[in-house]
């Protein structure tokens, strides 16, 4: 095994908080390491890669990337039921992840980080990872460890840290499609997954995006949600979102952001606001910590404070709001969404709709007459323990 020179903190994992967390640090002087087990950085792309306007703000790229922009979205029930938002101006974007990742890898070099690619970690040994890859087996010394290796996470695993609360499968693929679509609105279906959702995002007005997430048989019921829209199949992937914050995200002389911490937001399942913040957030704690020379769980527990302080209680409130949603039927989703077909309702999504930090709206929706009616079937479903 080859012994390597130390650095102050080693990063696995090269996706949008892995190279977030290494450019605040090699930016701040430290010496940094990323560590990716892939080839190529930004593939394979397991992302739906529909990003909010705050999101796409905390990457801190160019838009390159940008496929597409929307503006609105339409929710679908399978019996009929459905609600339409345009807010007018765009919400959001659809990006290349795999051109958005590589230039905040570029970004973080251009900090100073230093990348090793093909290079997959293994398990830790005291200050020190062990690697294996294209440059064989190598043993690398730290100061900080930041874990960003995603939702099947090695370094959680070496570390001995819980696990996320619920793992969701996906697939989803791009598809040439026929008939055109409206680029301006997102569509998403409850019933395509009653564990979650299927979507459609527009790429261009022929090309769309279509997936799915479920905790079973998640292949038959993409198939079956496949089917609604013909065309050609351009890329297919697969893929894991993480729902449930792990029980501690520090320890050991390390720090564990992104989906690696089960940051994915339970509402969408999108991890790239809440992975990028966790990464700086834990990028400060790693500076104070060197510059202190202290790395005890006192000192480390700085960076989960923090997070807790940011996003906690949007992730604690998308839990509650997705187990609320898995427990009502298609017939109740359908009930829910003709009755959010208000003019009143409609206004607030629109003013109120944060992709990021859905509770203030959720706080106002509950307080709209025209919801009242449907109000057996939220505080069934459990949404009173939302605000408790």
């Amino acid at each position: 095994m080859k012994m390597m020179k130390p650095y102050d903190v080693v990063v696995v994992g090269a996706g949008p908080a892995g190279t977030a967390a290494a450019a605040s640090c090699a930016a701040a002087g430290l010496s940094t390491l990323v560590i990716e087990e892939h080839g190529t950085i930004g593939y394979p792309v397991q992302c739906a890669g529909l990003l909010s306007e705050a999101a796409f703000a905390e990457c801190r790229v160019s838009e390159r990337p940008v496929l597409n922009t929307v503006r609105g979205a339409r929710i679908a029930s399978d019996l009929g039921g459905s609600l339409l938002f345009d807010a007018g101006k765009t919400k959001a974007f659809v990006v290349d992840r795999g051109l958005l990742d590589r230039e905040m890898a570029v970004a973080a070099a251009d900090a100073g980080a230093e990348f090793m690619l093909k290079t997959g970690f293994t398990s830790i040994s005291g200050d020190r990872v062990m690697t294996c890859g294209i440059h064989g087996e190598q043993s690398i010394g730290y100061r900080l460890l930041i874990g960003a290796d995603g939702p099947r996470s090695m370094v959680t695993r070496s570390l001995g840290l819980p696990r996320a609360q619920t793992y969701l499968s996906g697939i989803q693929a791009d598809l040439a499609v026929a008939d055109p679509v409206d680029p301006r609105f997102v569509e998403i279906y409850p019933d395509a997954s009653p564990e979650f959702f299927g979507w459609q995002i527009p790429l261009a007005p022929r090309r769309i995006r279509v997936g799915l997430c479920g905790t079973c048989g998640v292949r038959e019921k993409f198939e079956r949600f496949q089917a609604r829209f013909p065309g050609s199949c351009l890329h297919l992937v697969t893929g894991t979102i993480p729902l449930g914050v792990i029980g501690k995200t520090y320890g050991k002389q390390a720090l564990i952001v992104g989906d690696a911490a089960g940051f994915a937001k339970p509402t969408s399942g999108g991890g790239v606001y809440t992975g990028i913040r966790s990464a700086r957030l834990a990028a400060e704690t790693a500076i104070a910590c060197i510059e202190e020379g202290r790395f005890d769980d006192a000192a480390l527990s700085r960076y989960e404070k923090a997070w807790q302080d940011d996003f906690g209680k949007e992730l604690a409130v998308g839990y509650k709001l997705i187990t609320a949603r898995q427990k009502m039927t298609s017939l109740e989703i359908d009930q829910i969404l003709r009755a959010m077909n208000d003019p009143s309702i409609i206004e607030s999504i629109v003013n109120f709709g944060d992709m990021d930090r859905p509770s203030a709206l959720i706080r106002k929706l509950m307080l709209k007459p025209a919801l009242w009616g449907a109000m057996k079937i939220l505080l069934n479903s459990g949404i009173r323990q939302i605000f408790g």
